[in-house]
């Protein structure tokens, strides 16, 4: 923790930094006293660790895909879930909490594979897939077949980032920025009347994962959340297998998008969506913001001819720094 004065003698800079979820947080916050601990903060992401954690085989998550029926649900395995069947039924099913499975056989999840999944395997694997084989009865998670497992690492950051937001704001914090893996939301302003500055990441080519900041965004009361397939993908020859899996078929998604940064009022809405927003592709994506104006969305892809570029919404365009 640190923490440092600013023109306005009233308001000190307090900084935490750490680790949860698989990734980094950064929680940035201005204030005339420490209303809040990282002590505190480190409460709160273990519980929601503990309750989405693929990676705990104690947490609730993973006792949930463990079982044949389901399971009851806590408050923040609940809030998640109603989210994700909402975006399931507004993207038509290409957002699906239920796809662990596939994530496993393709080498996604922590455990390692071989081999990649064939057509028979995947076969096999899709019966088990599809939001419709869950059910949501008041806070109980019914599975209509045992096989089915979820997987929340899509949604639960973003939500966490809310989570954090909402707690500052709580104990009287109006100006501040949390950051969890690249998901943030921002509030308010600097003590010397300076806006947050985020810079905005793209990738320089498909090549490989470079990536480098293509635009600088002024935003508040606002969540900016990015989905990348340039960074996290699987090379199989000549191919360039994403982390993004199409749970209609079973396969890893073929888009122009490398890279989609969706702005929304909340960071759980803006990382439910980013994924599907890369999944669509350009033009069924930009149709799909059209119906949803409290979305924006930045766009970096590879066009017919090969090169990288970029596009936006127009609201998009409105935080950028000029």
């Amino acid at each position: 923790m640190g923490f440092w004065s600013f023109q306005d003698p009233e308001q000190v800079h307090y900084t935490f930094n750490g680790q949860a979820q698989g990734t980094n947080y950064l929680i940035s916050y201005y204030h005339n006293s420490e209303k809040v601990s990282q002590g505190q903060i480190d409460s709160i992401l273990l519980v929601i660790d503990n309750s989405m954690s693929l990676y705990k085989s104690n947490s609730l998550i993973s006792t949930i895909n463990e079982s044949a029926q389901g399971g009851e649900l806590d408050f923040h395995f609940l809030q998640v879930i109603k989210k994700a069947f909402q975006i399931n039924k507004e993207t038509d099913g290409i957002f699906d909490v239920t796809v662990a499975p596939l994530v496993a056989a393709w080498g996604f999840s922590s455990e390692k594979i071989r081999k990649l999944p064939d057509s028979n395997q995947i076969a096999q694997i899709l019966p088990f897939v599809g939001m419709e084989n869950i059910e949501l009865n008041g806070n109980y998670l019914k599975k209509l077949k045992p096989e089915v497992k979820i997987d929340l690492n899509g949604i639960a950051q973003g939500y966490t980032v809310d989570v954090i937001a909402d707690f500052l704001t709580q104990n009287g914090i109006k100006n501040f920025l949390v950051e969890i893996g690249g998901e943030l939301r921002v509030e308010g302003k600097k003590p010397d009347g300076e806006d947050f500055h985020i810079g905005i990441e793209g990738p320089v080519n498909s090549i490989n994962n470079e990536s480098t900041i293509k635009h600088v965004a002024i935003i508040k009361g606002k969540a900016l959340t990015t989905s990348g397939s340039y960074q996290k993908y699987i090379q199989y020859g000549k191919d360039r297998l994403t982390h993004i899996i199409n749970p209609k078929t079973g396969y890893p998604v073929h888009s122009e998008i490398l890279s989609v940064t969706v702005l929304a009022k909340g960071a759980l809405s803006a990382d439910g969506y980013d994924n599907a927003l890369l999944a669509m592709g350009i033009k069924n994506a930009f149709s799909f913001l059209d119906q949803y104006p409290d979305l924006e969305a930045y766009f970096v892809y590879k066009n017919e001819q090969g090169s990288i570029v970029d596009t936006m919404s127009n609201g998009f365009k409105s935080i950028l720094k000029n």
